[in-house]
């Protein structure tokens, strides 16, 4: 633990405002945040890897693809040009379609949420802050810089960093105006100009036309992504065969991974835990609590919530974040394959299904996590606000009402990326998770 006390003394000596990355101090800073990132990134595998039983041989490959958080590799985009994107809204097909590599920046490291807190208010929240420490030291994953940051307008926090943090980010925002409803054929229309406008965007700056040819052959590789994940959705229906932490670990790594390469490695992933149901090797009895996962998003290496319930005897079967099922389970319906035909089915795909509580109305998302409660038999929810996650705290009360209806048990818990809370944490954790044993032992009688 000596890298978390070593960060906390870091942040509490004031940094300049601005410090200008030639300076002897900016390159100290990396390189002290670098090393603290290294030992945050192996410490969190370690407990992934080592404290869990009946690990799928396949997930090595996911082990070490998030190793490059670690900084010993990074991933190699084959020479294209990269785009940055800050979260799910952003059509990735038409990154994709500009031969250039979709790099999703969210940050989930305690060592850049601290860099960040020297420039953002202190009730900011961690996956900003930690987001703008990422970018203003560039550790990023993969081997080229981005050439542009796409910066849609779900998150007011988000969406004001790309304006604040110039002086910080020497790489170019782009904002990407999302209406603040999507139920109306206004906001539908609208979304659409905004999604042909950005496929000129990425065209202007990648320098690569966007044919018809190419989108066409990037929303297919994007649904093929997706019907593989949809295979190992289902998979998790039934008595489970993989824990939660390897789940999320897995559609963490499509932020950052080759896409063909992801979705070879998540297809070998199925068919060992396709022969593990066959073989009846569960990797927990009857007893374990089914508990999905909501609210703020769980990142790499900050999985302190879903390893601390699977040590203490839940398992997670389902996660309802932008950060895992929201981000593949929904696929483009595309009536003819012409260019002026796919970009507004893009675009539909990317407004319509989402549950994002910064749409309003948002009865889409009680809906959903409704439906998931059924298919996935859930005995509990687990609802993860992150301090100063405005959006998702202001829905928990909404959302924890609706489970309360539906008998749906609910634990909310309002976290960082400090671990100064663990205690705290895991003893409310384990009382939940207890209670829910209890419940199901009733319930069998």
């Amino acid at each position: 633990m000596d890298f978390l006390k070593d960060t906390e003394l870091m942040s509490k000596r004031r940094l300049p405002m601005i410090q200008s990355k030639t300076t002897d101090r900016y390159q100290r800073m990396k390189k002290t945040s670098s090393i603290h990132l290294a030992m945050e990134t192996k410490k969190s595998l370690k407990e992934i890897v080592e404290d869990f039983p009946n690990n799928p041989e396949s997930m090595d490959y996911f082990y070490k693809l998030a190793s490059v958080f670690a900084g010993e590799e990074k991933i190699n985009t084959n020479g294209k040009k990269v785009i940055a994107t800050t979260c799910v809204q952003v059509p990735t097909e038409l990154i994709l379609a500009a031969d250039a590599h979709p790099l999703r920046l969210c940050g989930g490291a305690y060592a850049t949420d601290q860099i960040g807190s020297e420039y953002l208010p202190a009730k900011t929240c961690p996956l900003v802050k930690s987001t703008l420490g990422l970018m203003h030291l560039d550790l990023y994953q993969v081997d080229e810089k981005p050439l542009a940051v796409v910066n849609p307008t779900t998150c007011d926090q988000k969406r004001k960093l790309g304006e604040v943090s110039t002086d910080l980010v020497d790489i170019p925002y782009y904002t990407l105006e999302l209406p603040p409803t999507k139920d109306s054929e206004e906001a539908r229309i609208y979304w659409q100009k905004v999604v042909k406008k950005f496929s000129k965007y990425i065209e202007h700056i990648t320098g690569n036309k966007i044919t018809r040819g190419k989108l066409k052959k990037s929303i297919k590789s994007v649904l093929e992504a997706q019907r593989e994940y949809r295979k190992f959705y289902n998979l998790r229906k039934g008595k489970p065969v993989i824990w939660g932490k390897d789940a999320i670990l897995i559609t963490n790594a499509y932020f950052y991974d080759n896409i063909e390469r992801w979705i070879s490695n998540v297809k070998q992933l199925n068919a060992e835990l396709e022969e593990k149901v066959e073989a009846e090797n569960y990797i927990a009895n009857n007893r374990s609590p089914r508990i999905l996962l909501t609210g703020s998003p769980s990142i790499f290496p900050n999985l302190k919530i879903p390893i601390l319930t699977e040590t203490l005897g839940g398992v997670i079967v389902a996660e309802e974040f932008c950060s895992t099922s929201r981000m593949l389970y929904d696929t483009v319906a595309v009536d003819e394959w012409y260019i002026y035909d796919m970009i507004p089915a893009l675009a539909d795909r990317y407004l319509k299904p989402c549950t994002c509580p910064n749409f309003t109305p948002n009865k889409d998302r009680e809906r959903r996590l409704l439906e998931m409660i059924k298919e996935f038999s859930i005995d509990g929810v687990i609802y993860q606000s992150f301090a100063g996650c405005q959006l998702f705290d202001m829905e928990s009360r909404k959302i924890g009402k609706v489970l309360e209806k539906n008998g749906t048990a609910m634990l909310s818990i309002e976290t960082d990326y400090s671990p100064e809370d663990h205690g705290q944490i895991s003893t409310r954790l384990e009382a939940f998770v207890e209670s829910l044993k209890t419940r199901k032992h009733i319930e069998r009688k």
